[in-house]
Order: structure tokens, then sequence, then C-alpha cells
């Protein structure tokens, strides 16, 4: 297996976190606008369908995928049963509240989230997995990504309560997608980098006891 590059990780596991990001929030903004909400939600439901199907054929029924249909499902239930925008739109805020203790509860029990969800990107071998060093750089990124969400998701419910559906859509976006993509490049570099220098450190190390 080839050592990974930020250009290579970031080949494979960019282009399904833009449709899943992207795709579905237009999808119910463009249908909401043209016909009501039951229209948003029947849309953005038949495109998350879409790229599961994708993601299925590609080879890639992982954890993240997995659940990202299933919350789709949930929130679309939910939705449709209130009859509310607000109600369906406050679906994944709240999720993405859970998301943040998830990110932080496991870095602080040492099984870091970030970890888990990395191997959808890069195939990591079991017994590195289990590694001080895997543990060690993706505690760093489950923090990180732990603040991220929980600051965009108090964000969202702001606007979701004191402002219009528009403008929440907005915030969701540009907090989402162009956001979350700059996390993304950074969680990349980040994990590259520090793999690398763990291995200088280890190098010289070996060298030294096997001159010993």
């Amino acid at each position: 297996m080839s050592e990974p590059s930020f250009r290579s990780v970031m080949r494979v596991g960019l282009p399904g976190f833009l449709r899943e990001g992207f795709l579905p929030l237009g999808a119910f903004y463009t249908a909401w606008r043209l016909g009501g909400l039951e229209a948003g939600i029947l849309a953005s439901t038949a495109v998350s369908a879409a790229i599961y199907a994708h993601e299925r054929r590609a080879g890639r029924d992982g954890l993240l995928v997995r659940l990202s249909l299933a919350f789709v499902v949930v929130q679309s239930a939910v939705g449709l049963v209130s009859h509310s925008t607000i109600v369906y739109l406050a679906t994944p805020v709240l999720a993405n509240a859970v998301w943040a203790l998830a990110f932080l509860a496991s870095a602080a029990i040492g099984r870091p989230l970030a970890g888990t969800l990395a191997c959808a990107w890069y195939p990591f071998g079991p017994q590195f997995r289990r590694s001080d060093e895997f543990r060690r750089v993706f505690a760093v990124e489950s923090v990180v990504w732990g603040l991220y969400l929980g600051a965009r998701s108090a964000l969202r419910l702001a606007m979701l309560l004191h402002g219009s559906v528009t403008g929440f859509l907005v915030v969701a976006f540009v907090t989402g997608t162009p956001a979350m993509l700059g996390l993304v490049a950074w969680s990349v570099w980040y994990s590259i980098r520090r793999f690398a220098d763990e291995k200088q450190e280890v190098v010289p190390g070996e060298a030294q006891r096997a001159a010993a």
C-alpha cells in the first residue's frame, strides 16, 4: 500500500464529500421554493438515495454512507409528520450537536471518531489503527471537529429561531460545504504531516538501538 499524500487522499474522498454536502441541500431549497415543504423533502430524499446508490456501486458502503442515508430517512419522516419547515430544518441542527458531543467524547475516551471516519478516505491497517500514534493524531482532529460542529449547530439554531428560512439555508451552506472543505483539507494535511513527523522520530531511534 502506497504512502498517503495530500493529493491522493483528497482525490479519493473529496468528490463524495461534495456530493453529500451540497446536492441534498440544493435539491431541498430548489424544490421547496417551487413546490413547498413536501416537495423539498422528497427531492432531498431522492437525491440522498441516489448518492447512496452511487456509493454502493462504487464499493463504498461504509459507516458514514449508511449513517447519512438513515439520517435523511428519519429527518424526512419527521418533516412529513410535523408539516413544519422549522422542525424539518431543526433536525440536522440537533444532529450536528450530537455529532459534536460524539467527537469530543471519543477523543476523551481514546477512541477518536475522526480516525474511524478517516478510514473511508484511506485504508489504514488494523494494527496501525490501534497504535498510540493513530489515536494521538485523530484525537486532536476529533476535538477540532467537535468544536466546529458545536459552534455551527449553535449558529444555525439562532438563525432558525430568529431569522428566515432562506437566511438559515444560506448560513447552513456557508458554514457547511465551504467551511468543511477548509477543515477537511486541514485534517488531511495535519494527519499526513504528523504521521511523517512521527516516523522520522522513530527511525533514528531504531537506528541508534541497532548500532548499540
